[in-house]
């Protein structure tokens, strides 16, 4: 789901995003999405939910759940803002009732829809009914900036869209987003085919991609085999040699250089390739240690997700319970 921001009673900006566990972090997840998550005030989970519209392996599931919320702790996101989305219960709670205050109409104009599901008569209804969890994840913690200009915003649009139709028919209950042109973001591309970016839905052995627990002589033999071209010139054109920009951009993202400049040092492709590895190591090599610090102290992990959740608890409680009383449901959401 994309990067939001919702503004507390007290006025003060809070940051919300989720991350699929669809496969292994990759160095993509890292550079554009984890190292962003510093708001002390901000809630960040494993959107384990997500991953159930489509067939899965529930082992594989819970492996990539446990894996990815462990890296989101090992890569210092602030103590108690990391959580696992299925230990919050009011996030499947509110997606029932928006599914209740949407039409079928309206959801399956979702191009997601469209690409995975329509006419095939096997498809899941969570796949058909995502956006209304999506809107869930939105509007529960009183998000009023959400950026748009990604694959999800279709999804942003009908949440904003659901939030203005429930305020209209039971009242007043939720913070309507306002939708707000993203920042261009950092999209690090697979190494093989750089016109495509690196995805964690990949294979495990895909070559083009770097997992964040990959060995270090793997990732760096990944990078020293990326594809390039036949020309033998260093400069930054994405469209003329996409695979020589992408070695740009990861290179500036972990130096947080500039990739134009960059460029200006570099006579031959082994060697950008080589500072590229040396790069990204020193910026992986410190996250798997502490990964492996973590993964051998499962209570302290344990723990530190029961504050994530149960902080998250505590904020959804409030927007949950007022959609219920306006719904005219009884008995109480806890």
């Amino acid at each position: 789901m994309p990067f939001s921001e919702a503004r507390s009673k007290e006025g003060i900006m809070t940051s919300l995003s989720g991350i699929t566990p669809s496969g292994r972090l990759t160095l993509g997840n890292h550079l554009g999405a984890l190292r962003r998550f510093t708001d002390p005030d901000g809630f960040y989970f494993v959107a384990n939910l997500h991953a159930m519209t489509t067939k899965h392996d529930p082992r594989r599931l819970g492996v990539l759940t446990r894996e990815m919320a462990t890296l989101m702790l090992a890569a210092g996101l602030p103590p108690g803002t990391v959580f696992i989305q299925s230990d919050v219960p009011a996030h499947a709670q509110l997606a029932y009732l928006l599914e209740c205050t949407s039409y079928v109409g309206e959801l399956s104009r979702m191009i997601q829809y469209k690409e995975k599901g329509r006419g095939k008569p096997m498809t899941r209804a969570s796949l058909f009914t995502y956006p209304c969890l999506m809107a869930a994840d939105i509007l529960l913690y009183g998000t009023d900036r959400v950026p748009v200009g990604g694959d999800q915003d279709q999804h942003v649009e009908l949440a904003r869209d659901i939030a203005i139709r429930f305020n209209r028919e039971y009242g007043e209950t939720f913070v309507v987003p306002q939708l707000q042109k993203a920042a261009l973001a950092m999209r690090i591309k697979d190494l093989q085919t750089p016109t495509a970016k690196m995805s964690k839905s990949d294979t495990d052995d895909a070559v083009g991609t770097i997992r964040l627990l990959d060995p270090p002589d793997v990732i760096r033999r990944q990078l020293m085999r990326a594809v390039t071209d036949s020309d033998g010139e260093v400069r930054h054109d994405e469209g003329a040699k996409p695979g020589v920009t992408n070695l740009l951009e990861i290179l500036a993202a972990c130096t947080d250089e500039d990739p134009v400049e960059l460029a200006s040092g570099y006579s031959t492709y082994g060697q950008l390739k080589a500072d590229v590895a040396d790069a990204v190591l020193g910026v992986i090599e410190p996250l798997q240690k502490e990964y492996a610090r973590l993964a051998s102290d499962p209570g302290t992990v344990d723990e530190m997700l029961a504050r994530g959740r149960d902080r998250a608890i505590e904020a959804s409680r409030p927007r949950l319970q007022a959609a219920v009383r306006a719904m005219g449901l009884a008995g109480s959401t806890g």
